[in-house]
């Protein structure tokens, strides 16, 4: 690794374990982010809750990867919906619209690999969700929109 820094492996993370961000009806956990994966991706789990809207639609120039972990998730593609149950992969091509979100009456999750963008915004998301928890899933969803532009 001459050109590069020399990561450190992650052998095993346990289950729930990694950056844990709480945000209302949502919870992302991140696994690896820029600093394990030297800024090439970003891996982390997303819960929602029964009936819990997601980031807001968006794209960005790389591919994200969706893998249901739990539940059923509803996945848009360009302008299509897909549901998702558990054990389904979604591949979205770099530049294609997209987002998820949980529209069964059960907690859902998915295993999210992505460009490193998101967590930067995460914390600081999170700290505002912590001081003003709305229980509103509506007003939750536009604080996320607005992290995800």
């Amino acid at each position: 690794m001459s050109s590069q820094q020399a990561r450190v492996p992650i052998v095993l993370l346990a289950p729930e374990a990694g950056r844990d961000y709480p945000m209302g009806r949502i919870r992302a956990i991140f696994k690896a982010d820029g600093d394990e994966t030297a800024g090439a991706y970003s891996i982390a789990e997303w819960w929602l809750e029964a009936d819990t809207k997601g980031p807001g639609a968006h794209s960005h120039s790389m591919d994200d990867v969706f893998f249901v972990i739990a539940g059923t998730m509803s996945i848009l593609v360009g302008e299509t919906w897909h549901d998702a149950p558990t054990g389904s992969f979604v591949l979205v091509p770099g530049g294609v619209r997209h987002d998820f979100e949980n529209r069964s009456s059960a907690r859902a999750g998915v295993l999210n690999f992505s460009p490193c963008v998101f967590e930067p915004h995460i914390k600081p998301i999170a700290d505002w969700f912590a001081a003003n928890p709305s229980g509103r899933p509506s007003e939750d969803r536009a604080l996320l929109e607005e992290s995800a532009e």
